[in-house]
């Protein structure tokens, strides 16, 4: 293997090792534009597409510790990674896709098991990681609150009471 290849495969086994995941998406009939539109769409939600040679990345993944890709990588394919929550990238990829038809997810990989493209969707469809934080801390605070309020009923009743009592002496 040439030198530039072999720099370039161990820069992406690197990149796939230090990402919790990766989506696959075929890329071919989009126009640079669209690309560029949609690396923007990916830096907001914490994520990067790399447009990859396919044999370079079947030996970068093997490298790297993920299982064999079965024959999977056929076609102009690019490579989605990201330090945050899978689910924003996915996001990302599936509204753009919506967008522009040209756009194809393959497979992806969370945490070495394989997803395949409706799992990716179904991903896409889960709310954000700080969405399901709030609702998570007001299931937990709605039983403290209604306590308090079940505490606090026969103190302000009593004084309601009192209250009365000395407005009508």
């Amino acid at each position: 293997m040439r030198a530039e290849k072999q720099l370039l495969t161990k820069e992406y086994a690197a990149r796939l090792n230090t990402s919790p995941f990766f989506i696959v998406v075929g890329y071919q009939g989009l126009k640079v534009e669209h690309l560029t539109e949609l690396r923007k769409r990916l830096m907001q939600a914490g994520a990067e597409i790399h447009v990859v040679k396919n044999t370079v990345f079947r030996i970068a993944a093997k490298e790297s510790g993920v299982a064999d890709l079965n024959g999977s990588l056929t076609g102009q394919l690019a490579v989605v990674t990201g330090q945050k929550d899978i689910s924003a990238a996915a996001k990302a990829l599936k509204n753009f896709a919506a967008e522009f038809d040209k756009l194809k997810l393959k497979f992806g990989y969370l945490n070495n098991q394989r997803l395949e493209d409706s799992a990716i969707i179904a991903l896409a469809d889960l709310p954000s990681l700080d969405v399901l934080r709030a609702k998570l801390l007001g299931l937990l605070n709605a039983p403290a609150t209604k306590l308090a309020i079940l505490i606090n009923t026969p103190a302000s009743q009593l004084a309601q009471v009192i209250k009365a009592k000395s407005e009508k002496a």
